[in-house]
């Protein structure tokens, strides 16, 4: 499968800010075990390639991606790595170039017209809708999706309560979403707890229609 398929088949992507890069082979064992075999690990944290490389090293079949990309070294470090896609929380064309030259999919992100076509002209047609409750939810989707042809990967205030109404619009391959990785219950090891998250999560996208 290429990475559309990916993560279609997931239809969420768990976005996580590591603080302990000891503890990513653990949190990855969770999701895999429990139906969720894919994160985004942002770089918000000086944790993010370390435990990229852990989860990787743990679980080479794993879908693994790298978020909140702001730079060409976060690129390098990303593909060092040895993620599988990058996401960026905004479209940042020199982000968009450098990736594509050194031959990674990217991510990038939008939330109005002007950008989606900034997309488009550089050849990019899978597209991170953030913020994405702030920036209309659903039904900017919806107007983006009536003129542009690209998918989506809606983040940002995506939830267990609202997630259904965006899978089941044809453009939306997958949400990214924090609510079953907690940040606080990562950092206290809290791994049963997780688990439920994440099962939780997988038999309610079961029961999704898209």
């Amino acid at each position: 499968m290429n990475l559309l398929e990916k993560l279609q088949t997931m239809k969420v992507v768990p976005v996580i800010a590591m603080e302990n890069a000891s503890n990513a082979a653990k949190l990855a064992k969770v999701l895999v075990d429990n139906g969720l075999p894919c994160a985004e690990v942002t770089f918000r944290t000086p944790a993010a390639k370390e435990a990229i490389i852990n989860m990787r090293k743990a679980y080479p079949d794993m879908l693994l991606g790298a978020g909140t990309v702001l730079t060409t070294k976060h690129v390098d470090d990303a593909i060092e790595a040895g993620v599988d896609f990058i996401v960026s929380p905004g479209f940042n064309p020199n982000i968009v170039k450098y990736s594509q030259q050194r031959k990674v999919e990217i991510i990038p992100g939008v939330n109005n017209p002007s950008l989606v076509e900034q997309a488009l002209e550089m050849g990019i047609e899978t597209l991170k809708f953030f913020p994405a409750e702030p920036s209309g939810g659903v039904a900017m989707l919806k107007s983006l999706s009536a003129v542009y042809p690209v998918n989506f990967m809606p983040t940002g205030g995506v939830n267990e309560a609202n997630i259904n109404n965006y899978l089941t619009l044809p453009s939306v391959l997958a949400c990214g979403g924090t609510w079953m990785v907690p940040n606080a219950l990562i950092e206290n090891e809290q791994w049963e707890d997780i688990a439920v998250l994440v099962k939780t999560v997988v038999e309610q996208l079961r029961k999704t229609v898209v």
